[in-house]
């Protein structure tokens, strides 16, 4: 906006009694200035009509507030304002009115009316400033000029020769009025600019308002310098690298880029990869050519190249098929499982006679601590293959076995080809540990992407989200563990062959805590056969009192406690170097059994029954209790039973009372008298279809006065014609059974061909009779 200063001799005419308003939005006219101003509104254009015919004069005053009407009422004037004199004036024929203004002196309008012309008119009263000469002016008034020379060489853009111009003013009101002039403010400050008749006031706020704006100009320059900087350095760094192109072309010397993709070319054609990954990983490296080094998706391309460079599409280890020499290794590391050996032995015959077959995927189910990790372990270790295990306990996103697509951020591979990667070659044994406990979520369901890795038809073209080409895993032998087969999806097990490790007998837990155990924790604890010396009583007695489980873990705990226990002693000077323990010390050394091996005392019973139940951890032996009491005919079951055992418990009471007189029972059940069904251990839930036979025959106990044997367990499911049905689980029960002294079992005779399959060692000291109904197994187990 074009500004200038009315010569100062100008004299000022004659101001009528009424003058003419303009009223103006976000514009202030000091004294003593020229500005060109656009008139528009009904009002305001007659009133420059008026003043152009007449005196030429004009009050110049701002809106308040937001309004934005053409016309605005007298209300929404300020009083203080400028009288100016029009010096030019054009119509627009858009509409409107250009002029050019000059302002003569600050005014306050005493009175406002609407004239006969339709536009507002004011009676105006000259305002004098106020303040004489004084040293605090004539500082003030230094310090503006000072500030705007400082403003001047920050770049502030003054109209030419403004610095000048401001030097030579003397009138310190004039002085202020020029300076705000070329400043954007807001329009309520110029108001107060208008309004303030203080001399020293007016300058110590222009001075305040140029303090502002020196500040935000040297920001702007230190933000110009510092991006001047950056554009300097990025040129350099542009110019010294197309110098080192230059000096590296005169010397001969490759491109270090291009020494990188030609690199990465020759590595691609070194991987003897398949023709689908060998064809996408040079297409990424042309990708990877085009792009900009030092850009984000140069980044993602070059790690996908170094993942395909690092997977071992044609690295292979040589099986070692020396049938002897696996057999004696696996005989080294576990003692017993002897269909697991077999099982292996068998494979590697096979592979010997025809190198391309595929590759068998097992599942081991047994419970926690039998040994199933270590076997798989054992196995690489006999054929020479890479182990490489990861455990599913807990995925529920299918991207972490199919891995994620590269257009997410952070994408990586799944678990299978990490694994592939780690171990380094094509066909290792590898172990998928805790199969059961995979679940599935929004994500995706895992057990589906396991799907196409183990099934033997599909695997040899397995895809990876990430990596995008098939990847051949037949090759690799697949060993799954898992506690149960319930939780495992029946497709994800028609894909495997299931080999069941139920558990160790005491005698087999004896012979591995000799061989295997004592020796480990020996050399872990730092000591010598000499120095520890367990004898198999006190071993025994460990199993028996301390460790009530199917796998070896606890049994492990409990003997790297007595090598602490004695590795202590010695690490204190002890003068004895040299200790056995036997069961009569494990009590200072253990402390106080943890583990009673009879539920209810070593004497026969009235209603008091042993039953057999199968458990994720194993066999478990089950006292089953039955009363009677004053009622209304009612059965009580109570011990955290499912379904599945009320219903054997319904299905027991019903045979005992359609079959009273045949059993026996004179006082058969009434309308007057309840029956009460307990399993102690209340906290932990029981379910499953093996507790008819144990249930019925307390009941019986209990209706016929006859006393159970407390040395006899029995398990299976009856029906309601009393007909004992068969099991599963048989190893497991029978080993509970052993644990907890019971010498006499009652099996269906249906399952007879199970027990045969069982070791001399695990029916050693047992006596098993075989039913098929439930009066058999009230003749064997009832005094």
């Amino acid at each position: 906006m074009e500004k200038a200063l009315l010569p100062q001799d100008e004299k000022l005419p004659q101001v009528p009694e009424y003058v003419p308003i303009i009223p103006v939005k976000g514009i202030v006219l000091y004294p003593f200035m020229i500005i060109p101003l656009l008139v528009q509104g009904r009002k305001s254009e007659k009133a420059i009509d008026e003043a152009v015919g007449g005196t030429r004069l004009i009050f110049i005053t701002g809106v308040k507030g937001e309004e934005s009407e053409e016309d605005p009422n007298k209300e929404d004037l300020h009083e203080v304002g400028t009288v100016a004199t029009i010096l030019r004036m054009l119509r627009v024929p858009e509409g409107g009115v250009k002029t050019m203004v000059q302002g003569l002196f600050r005014a306050k309008a005493v009175q406002i009316t609407d004239s006969e012309g339709g536009y507002l008119t004011a009676k105006v009263e000259e305002l004098k400033e106020i303040g004489e000469e004084s040293a605090h002016i004539e500082a003030l008034t230094r310090n503006v000029r000072d500030q705007l020379e400082k403003a001047a060489s920050l770049g502030k853009p003054f109209p030419p020769d403004f610095i000048l111009l401001a030097q030579n003013i003397n009138d310190p009101g004039k002085l202020a009025d020029l300076v705000a002039s070329t400043l954007d403010l807001k329009p309520e400050d110029g108001q107060i600019i208008i309004e303030e008749l203080d001399l020293g006031k007016r300058l110590s706020f222009v001075s305040k308002l140029l303090s502002k704006e020196i500040e935000i100009l040297s920001i702007q320059d230190s933000i110009r310098s510092h991006v001047k900087e950056e554009v300097e350095k990025t040129q350099k760094q542009f110019i010294l690298k197309e110098q080192l192109k230059a000096i590296q072309k005169e010397l001969g010397e490759a491109d270090p880029r291009e020494a990188e993709i030609k690199e990465l070319r020759e590595r691609v054609q070194q991987a003897k990869m398949p023709e689908t990954a060998e064809k996408q990983s040079l297409h990424e490296i042309d990708r990877l050519e085009r792009t900009h080094p030092d850009s984000a998706e140069a980044n993602v391309i070059r790690t996908y190249i170094e993942w395909m460079l690092d997977l071992p599409w044609n690295v292979s280890t040589t099986d070692r098929l020396d049938i002897k020499h696996a057999r004696v290794v696996l005989d080294e590391d576990h003692y017993g499982l002897e269909k697991v050996k077999q099982r292996i032995v068998e494979f590697l015959g096979v592979r010997k006679l025809k190198p391309d077959t595929r590759g068998p995927i097992l599942c081991f189910v047994g419970p926690p601590g039998v040994g199933k990790t270590s076997l798989g372990k054992s196995i690489a270790r006999a054929m020479e293959r890479k182990f490489m295990r990861i455990s599913l306990g807990g995925i529920r996103d299918e991207a972490e076995i199919r891995g994620h697509r590269r257009t997410y951020v952070g994408a990586l591979p799944g678990r299978i080809i990490n694994g592939l990667k780690q171990a380094g070659s094509n066909n290792p044994v590898f172990m998928l540990d805790e199969v059961d406990k995979v679940g599935a979520d929004f994500r995706g369901d895992p057990s589906s992407a396991l799907l196409e890795v183990l099934d033997p038809e599909q695997n040899h073209s397995f895809s990876d989200h990430y990596i995008d080409v098939p990847f051949d895993l037949s090759r690799v032998m697949f060993i799954a563990t898992a506690n149960v087969l319930y939780t495992i999806p029946p497709a994800l097990q028609d894909r495997m062959e299931v080999i069941n490790l139920p558990g160790y007998a005491e005698e087999e837990k004896i012979q591995i805590a000799r061989k295997f155990l004592i020796p480990k924790q020996q050399k872990e604890h730092g000591l010598t056969a000499e120095n520890l010396k367990i004898t198999d009583d006190a071993i025994m007695s460990i199993i028996r009192n301390y460790t009530r489980e199917a796998g070896l873990r606890n049994l492990e705990r409990e003997i790297a406690a007595l090598c602490r226990k004695v590795a202590t002693k010695i690490a204190a000077g002890a003068k004895k170097t040299q200790f056995e323990i036997t069961s009569k010390q494990l009590h200072s050394y253990l402390g106080a059994p943890r583990a009673d091996i009879s539920m209810h005392g070593h004497k026969d019973e009235v209603g008091v029954v042993n039953g057999l139940a199968w458990t994720q951890a194993g066999g478990e032996v089950l006292t089953i209790e039955a009363t009677t009491m004053e009622g209304k005919g009612n059965l009580i079951l109570t011990g955290q039973l499912g379904d599945v055992m009320k219903e054997s418990a319904q299905a027991a009471l019903s045979f005992a009372r359609s079959n009273a007189k045949k059993l026996g029972i004179t006082s058969p059940p009434d309308d007057k008298h309840d029956i009460h069904v307990h399993v102690p251990s209340g906290a932990i839930p029981k379910d499953g279809p093996s507790a008819g036979v144990a249930i019925g025959v307390a009941i019986i106990s209990l209706l016929t006065g006859k006393p159970a044997r407390w040395d006899a367990a029995m398990t299976g499911e009856i029906s309601l014609r009393g007909h004992v049905l068969p099991i599963g689980g048989l190893k497991e029960k029978i080993l509970a059974a052993k644990r907890d002294g019971i010498t006499n079992i009652i099996l269906p005779r249906k399952n007879k061909g199970e027990l045969e399959e069982l070791t001399k060692e695990e029916k050693a000291g047992l006596k098993f009779f075989l039913v098929n109904h439930i009066q058999e197994a009230i003749k064997v187990s009832l005094r």
